[in-house]
């Protein structure tokens, strides 16, 4: 899933710099939680519930996230299981599961399904890592898109007289800052989880 892209801010909407700063600010963090939703369904070498985030499940006639029709657990760091509410569902869970691109085998004993999770090879280690840097470069663009937008709102409030040149000289540094901050901020992220990814239990 591609990172919100940013919509023009409607002209003439901005008053003062803080408030495009706020509405930037929001903006931008709100590139941060899709990384950080996006990284979680991201496989480690570890068991974990966040991997089964982005499956959809064909069941009462809709497609259902995996967390509206089952209780997820880690009992062991190798295994997840997957306690449906209704065990009639068992079987849709589990075809949701397999395909999936996770590349998981589950297998069921008709109450509850055993998800064991297979140490990463180096190559599909590899991969992920790709996949990873690929998913933070596209947040990164993303924040840069935002500054953009921002420069542009601040321009237009000093073109329309609202601030001064000096105002509009320290909103752009200000907003550079915080871009500078949240591409950080990005980076962060993607170093740990290629951390997580690289480490062999």
């Amino acid at each position: 899933m591609k990172p919100t892209q940013p919509n023009s801010a409607p002209g003439g909407a901005f008053q003062t710099v803080k408030d495009v700063e706020n509405h930037f600010r929001a903006r931008m963090e709100k590139v941060i939680s899709d990384l950080q939703h996006e990284m979680a369904s991201v496989r480690t070498g570890r068991a974990s519930i966040n991997l089964f985030d982005g499956i959809q499940v064909e069941a009462y006639g809709s497609q259902m996230p995996i967390n509206h029709l089952a209780t997820l657990h880690v009992p062991e760091p190798s295994m997840v299981t997957i306690q449906p509410y209704d065990v009639s569902q068992i079987g849709a869970i589990e075809k949701a599961i397999r395909a999936s691109d996770l590349g998981l085998n589950p297998s069921n004993d008709g109450k509850i399904i055993r998800v064991p999770i297979p140490a990463l090879t180096e190559e599909r280690r590899k991969e992920l890592v790709r996949h990873l840097h690929h998913l933070a470069e596209e947040h990164r663009v993303a924040v840069r898109n935002l500054r953009r937008d921002a420069n542009e709102a601040v321009k237009k409030l000093f073109k329309d007289k609202l601030i001064s040149e000096d105002d509009e000289r320290r909103a752009l540094d200000e907003i550079q800052k915080m871009t500078d901050g949240y591409i950080a901020k990005i980076d962060q992220l993607s170093k740990v989880k290629e951390k997580d990814i690289l480490e062999v239990k």
